[in-house]
């Protein structure tokens, strides 16, 4: 009877520390996603600053925001590259 009780407390106990390093591996991911998050959100907030910089007209502006919002970070910076090659050979 005591043996029993014995492993029942033990497989409790063993079940509350998996479920517990569960957990922290849970928070631990979370925030590796948060700080990705962070990230990102600070490279589209100087992306953003830096179409304002690059486009000198409204329309400009917009087809960079919609690539950005369509086609990405990548897209984005290719067609501001261009904006600049364009505004280069026109100076």
């Amino acid at each position: 009877m005591t043996l029993t009780l014995n492993n029942r407390s033990q497989n409790k106990e063993s079940s509350l520390t998996q479920a517990l390093r569960q957990i922290q591996q849970l928070n631990s991911r979370i925030q590796e996603l948060e700080q990705h998050h962070q990230d990102y959100m600070r490279s589209q907030q100087n992306l953003i600053s830096a179409i304002a910089e690059i486009c000198v007209s409204p329309m400009q502006e917009i087809e960079a925001l919609r690539i950005l919002i369509y086609r990405g970070e990548a897209a984005c910076r290719q067609y501001l590259r261009s904006v600049l090659v364009k505004q280069s050979q026109n100076s």
